[in-house]
């Protein structure tokens, strides 16, 4: 289990809508993982199961996007995944070892958007 390393990506619009179905599909494109996820690939997720990481279904908390040809973090997909974290949609399952890195991970994203993570409210 692994949460992938901050990558300090830059943030797109603050308006700009989520649609996770989507950029999944831009961020395979872009990373040039059409066949088995690649490095490119795991940096726009917060979390992959390391055993598992040729196999798409082992990445979760998926925050960013492609916009203009660029990997971005996505405000609004951040709050997904932050919603998540806390119970949100079912919550998500991770190893308990896990979570406080994930949410130290969003809490980044949370900071450059100027707003307070949900499990800090």
């Amino acid at each position: 289990m692994a949460v992938t390393s901050f990558q300090d990506l830059p943030m797109a619009d603050r308006d700009r809508a989520w649609d996770g179905d989507a950029a999944e599909k831009r961020v395979r494109s872009w990373a040039g993982a059409d066949d088995e996820p690649n490095a490119r690939y795991r940096d726009a997720h917060v979390w992959y199961d390391a055993d598992k990481k040729d196999n798409f279904t082992a990445y979760k908390l998926l925050v960013a996007d492609v916009v203009d040809g660029k990997l971005m973090a996505v405000p609004h997909g951040v709050m997904a995944a932050g919603n998540v974290m806390v119970g949100g949609r079912g919550g998500v399952d991770l190893p308990a070892r896990d979570r406080d890195r994930v949410m130290s991970h969003l809490a980044k994203y949370y900071a450059k958007m100027g707003d307070t993570p949900p499990w800090e409210d």
